[in-house]
């Protein structure tokens, strides 16, 4: 029996966020595979089973995902958001790379799913209206220094920032570095939007500017998008604001 192996992106928490595509694959599947958390979003079904590991364990969950799926089964591995923006799509397709033949004559199917920074800047209004970037400010796979580099270039060339992975316990200074690293470049008044667990019970969303950025709380279920100079507030009477970021540019002299 051919196995299969599809990687599923569970979008960002609320069930109305995924889609039919990826419902189809996860009831399909005779086992998951997933980070613990998000596997408790799904609802248990007789006779399939379930894979949980920590959070750091990517290369791990994606080898023994692949192992079963080799031995005939099909298996869905679950990320957050969309498994393809800095989550286990890269991860699959690395150990595929330098695994056994077998892998690379798996059937396998990238699912997709709604990333954090669509389901925040879908709060908000639309500050990801003109051209933008998305950076992970965890350096366990690169080094600070590049992140640092790649801030510079990205604001410095004007785009919105989209900011994964911002804080965690073993990382609580780099947020704040960032925005002291993107003052630089930015105005104090540039907006900027902390988004946390769209779509869940504790749902929260904050727009503050950028001076009072590294004062605002953050945590690993936080996306947070840095605006531009171009990038607007409008209040409206009664209701949360709209922050956009206009589709033309000003042109800029060389």
């Amino acid at each position: 029996m051919s196995g299969h192996l599809a990687v599923v992106g569970l979008g960002p928490g609320a069930a109305r966020f995924l889609t039919v595509e990826a419902e189809n694959a996860l009831a399909g599947a005779d086992a998951l595979y997933g980070y613990g958390p998000y596997l408790d979003r799904l609802p248990t079904r007789t006779g399939q089973s379930r894979h949980a590991s920590d959070n750091r364990e990517e290369k791990a969950r994606a080898a023994a995902a692949l192992r079963h799926a080799a031995d005939g089964a099909r298996v869905a591995i679950v990320s957050g958001g969309d498994p393809g923006v800095f989550a286990m799509a890269a991860a699959v397709c690395e150990e595929i790379e330098a695994g056994p033949e077998s892998w690379r004559a798996l059937d396998l199917t990238m699912i997709p799913g709604i990333t954090a920074m669509l389901a925040v800047a879908a709060r908000i209004g639309a500050p990801l209206g003109h051209d933008f970037c998305a950076l992970s400010l965890s350096d366990n796979l690169k080094p600070w220094a590049l992140i640092e580099r790649r801030l510079d270039a990205a604001a410095g060339a004007g785009f919105v920032i989209a900011l994964y992975n911002p804080v965690s316990r073993a990382r609580p200074w780099q947020l704040a570095r960032a925005f002291a690293r993107l003052c630089r470049h930015l105005p104090p008044s540039t907006p900027v939007i902390f988004g946390r667990a769209i779509g869940r019970p504790d749902e929260r969303v904050s727009v503050v500017t950028l001076t009072a950025a590294d004062t605002t709380p953050a945590d690993m279920a936080t996306l947070v998008i840095v605006g531009t100079r171009e990038t607007r507030i409008v209040a409206r009477p009664g209701r949360p604001p709209l922050v956009y970021t206009p589709r033309a540019a000003a042109e800029v002299s060389t």
